[in-house]
């Protein structure tokens, strides 16, 4: 049905043309991050503490169950956004995540925290992936990456907010379930605006498809509209050096996170800090993250992605040797800083990477399947860092992954080409 049957108003790219609802979706997005957040300063303490689970690869379960369900989600994110439409997808997401805070402050045992994290990672795999895709579909492709970098600035901003509230909330009262009352109210938020005030933007999708444009320098010209889900599978994974390599950064970007999310704190911890610094170390990275992608990805859009992502990952290599050799919350708060910033380099340029590359027609496939990867690597992050702790202690697993990070970084740059379509004059 046309848009003249249907009386709506032509579909219109460009982040202008759609402010009100991409602003909108930034404080949906916002109130996902904030999902998140009210877990990082508390969880790994609750588990020590509260279930007394003293094995780090036990401990790391509830991040391992998170990244798998999330890997998933995202996977499938994909495809049912393109069947179904984004906004069904979004308010589907906000509903699975409804129970989660409840089933945090009920929990008798640790298998509720797991189910708890199950289901909120199969809520975050439908509701950021959908905003992710929503907005790409709206800002079209000269004002990618300063679309992405708004985006994962409002989640990651109320991660950061939501772990320093929960951290001093703890240092006043302690580890008590009133901690995730904010999940609650998140969720509640989320969903009355995803479902009352969000529109479908499949249609912007399917517009820019007709005018797409293939690249001058003709490297993309195997990756036509028709492609099957197996082929944008293999397109993304494997087979195309730009999105591939995007792929195995965004793997290790978030091997960083799940080891950030459960072994900092205990590391944290050998040094004595109260609580309320805990909440400080904890909100530094993703603050620094957050905040720091409404320049990068912008940044991205002006002098591309492809540098932006080697110097990213070597900056987050290089936080985690500080942290893995430090020993006071100066240090730490020090490296905590180069990881957001290094952090904030890759992860929308990264995003705007597969949506430069990925044809409109399969595109919300394509960063469905990108999203797979990435966050599978809190699922990887949580065994091995989880096993190496458990064998050598904490600090020889942040050095592991240092080093993977390092070598990530220059994987990008040996495999990677500049991905960044040049707006026209």
């Amino acid at each position: 049905m046309t848009n003249a049957e249907t009386k709506d108003p032509p579909v219109q790219l460009g982040l202008r043309a759609n402010l009100a609802q991409f602003s909108l979706l930034v404080a949906v997005n916002a109130m996902v991050g904030g999902m998140l957040g009210q877990e990082r300063t508390v969880l790994p303490l609750l588990a020590e503490q509260e279930f007394h689970l003293n094995a780090y690869t036990a401990g790391m379960t509830y991040i391992l169950a998170f990244g798998l369900a999330k890997a998933a989600t995202n996977y499938l994110a994909g495809t049912w956004s393109n069947r179904y439409g984004r906004k069904p997808a979004l308010i589907a997401g906000w509903l699975v995540a409804v129970p989660v805070p409840l089933l945090l402050i009920w929990a008798p045992t640790w298998w509720w925290v797991i189910v708890a994290n199950l289901l909120l990672g199969i809520s975050q795999g439908l509701t950021w992936s959908t905003t992710v895709m929503m907005k790409i579909d709206m800002v079209g492709p000269h004002r990618r990456g300063f679309a992405m970098g708004l985006n994962e600035a409002a989640g990651y901003a109320a991660v950061a907010v939501t772990a320093l509230a929960t951290g001093f909330i703890a240092a006043q009262s302690g580890l008590h379930p009133e901690l995730f009352y904010l999940g609650i109210a998140f969720a509640a938020l989320g969903l009355g605006l995803s479902t009352l005030l969000v529109r479908e933007t499949r249609g912007h999708a399917e517009a820019e498809a007709r005018s797409h444009v293939a690249r001058s320098d003709g490297s993309d010209e195997h990756l036509h509209a028709q492609l099957t889900q197996r082929e944008v599978f293999v397109q993304t994974s494997f087979r195309e050096p730009a999105m591939s390599a995007s792929c195995q950064a965004g793997i290790v970007n978030n091997l960083n996170d799940g080891l950030a999310w459960g072994l900092f704190p205990l590391l944290f911890a050998t040094a004595g800090p109260s609580l309320g610094k805990f909440g400080i170390l904890a909100a530094l990275y993703p603050a620094v993250w957050g905040l720091g992608q409404l320049g990068t990805g912008a940044l991205s859009d002006r002098i591309g992605r492809k540098h932006l992502i080697v110097r990213g990952m070597l900056t987050q290599a290089v936080a985690l040797g500080v942290v893995a050799a430090g020993g006071t919350f100066g240090l730490w708060a020090l490296a905590a800083v180069l990881l957001g910033a290094g952090t904030a380099m890759v992860y929308p340029t990264l995003l705007a990477a597969i949506g430069d590359v990925a044809h409109p027609a399969w595109r919300a496939r394509s960063v469905g399947i990108y999203r797979l990867w990435r966050d599978g690597g809190f699922a990887v992050g949580a065994v091995l860092s989880g096993v190496v702790a458990d064998l050598w202690g904490v600090r020889a697993a942040v050095w592991t992954v240092a080093a993977l990070t390092a070598a990530s970084g220059l994987l990008v740059a040996i495999r990677m080409y500049e991905t960044r379509r040049q707006a026209p004059v």
